[in-house]
């Protein structure tokens, strides 16, 4: 089942970009008001899988805001430092900082949930950002505004996930409790970013509307955002944020791999090639370890062993 998920939220994300992609060739001007569209999508799907007995999660209460919270806080700044700094750095750059979600999911769970991972587990780690910063070591450059907004995105991709882990008990609100009021919660402030920013009004008044082949793919925009978000919490459920975050890494490499065999605007380099090997093999060193179920081996060190760690956060 733990594979499973990982491929079905590595598959989803491939989808879900492709769309996006399909989208944007069509000079669509807006990512957030998308984004809009994919948290109406799947307020719609869940509540009518609710009202069709299909699927249950709680009843709005008093409680729910405190249970879902941080959730939504954590995805719109994930959102946003997103947005921006895809705009600030070279892509190769931007990748290489990326990776660096990993190692903060992995310390943000031994502080939050105290969840212990082994030294071998630390090693992958290490060695998927080694790979990216070997890949991207022919293009690296400087832009100490786009660091900040990177890690910053790297700091709330990491807290997202470890919280989600953490929400989605079936105690607390449940797989479809935590995308279904995480979007409630969120669709309305992005919606006032959208209007104040004029991206909502540049999206309403997009010339292409009126193409079926554009509202096609709009639609299975929403509807893959939907989907990615879905096993994304699915994947989180039955694996650890950490795994989560991982898979999004192997699954980026794979698109890359895809590339070099297809052509495009791949530019190949033996640099970039072993890089990108390197990061492959880590991630299914990764893989391979949880898989034997050595994430908690008896008789093996844990980093948590050589730091002091302060109690649990309860939120």
């Amino acid at each position: 089942m733990v594979i499973v998920e990982q491929l079905a939220w590595g598959i989803s994300a491939t989808l879900c970009f492709s769309a996006m992609w399909h989208v944007r060739c069509q000079s669509f001007p807006s990512v957030t008001f998308l984004g809009i569209g994919q948290m109406g999508a799947t307020i719609m799907i869940l509540y009518f899988g609710k009202l069709k007995r299909i699927i249950s999660f709680p009843d709005f209460d008093r409680q729910i805001p405190k249970k879902i919270f941080p959730l939504p806080l954590l995805y719109i700044a994930n959102h946003l430092t997103g947005l921006s700094s895809t705009k600030k750095l070279s892509l190769p750059m931007f990748t290489v900082l990326r990776k660096f979600s990993i190692p903060m999911t992995l310390i943000l769970e031994a502080i939050i949930i105290r969840k212990r991972y082994s030294l071998s587990i630390i090693w992958t780690v290490v060695a998927i950002i080694a790979g990216a910063i070997v890949a991207a070591s022919h293009d690296l450059s400087f832009n100490l505004e786009g660091y900040i907004i990177v890690l910053l995105n790297d700091l709330f991709t990491a807290a997202n996930g470890v919280y989600t882990k953490e929400k989605i008990d079936p105690k607390e609100l449940g797989q479809y409790g935590v995308l279904f009021y995480n979007a409630c919660f969120m669709i309305i402030p992005t919606a006032v970013y959208s209007y104040v920013t004029g991206d909502m009004y540049k999206a309403i008044t997009f010339s292409e509307w009126t193409n079926i082949v554009f509202g096609a793919h709009f639609l299975i925009s929403c509807l893959m955002g939907f989907l990615l978000l879905y096993t994304i919490v699915l994947c989180s459920f039955y694996n650890s944020a950490l795994t989560t975050t991982v898979v999004g890494a192997i699954k980026n490499v794979s698109i890359a791999y895809i590339g070099i065999l297809l052509g495009g605007d791949y530019h190949f380099s033996w640099l970039n090639f072993l890089g990108l090997n390197i990061c492959m093999a880590g991630g299914l060193s990764y893989s391979f370890i949880t898989l034997r179920g050595n994430v908690h081996p008896k008789n093996e060190k844990h980093f948590t062993d050589y730091i002091k760690l302060p109690p649990p956060v309860k939120v």
